[in-house]
């Protein structure tokens, strides 16, 4: 019986992986794995805050 929970649950485990990974395809990440107060202190994250201000439409700028 518990092989069958065990299953049950990798499915349905594995069915929330494949629909995450789909509606961020669609509509992008909106929130990141973690957030900056689970990070180390002084570690980067490749989409800093500088890299949107470097790569602002310029339309923005009006």
């Amino acid at each position: 019986m518990s092989m069958d929970h065990n299953g049950e649950q990798g499915d349905r485990k594995r069915h929330e992986w494949v629909r995450k990974r789909r509606l961020d395809e669609v509509f992008g990440e909106v929130l990141p794995d973690t957030t900056r107060d689970e990070r180390r202190p002084g570690s980067t994250s490749a989409l800093s805050e500088d890299w949107y201000r470097e790569n602002r439409p310029p339309h923005y700028d009006r």
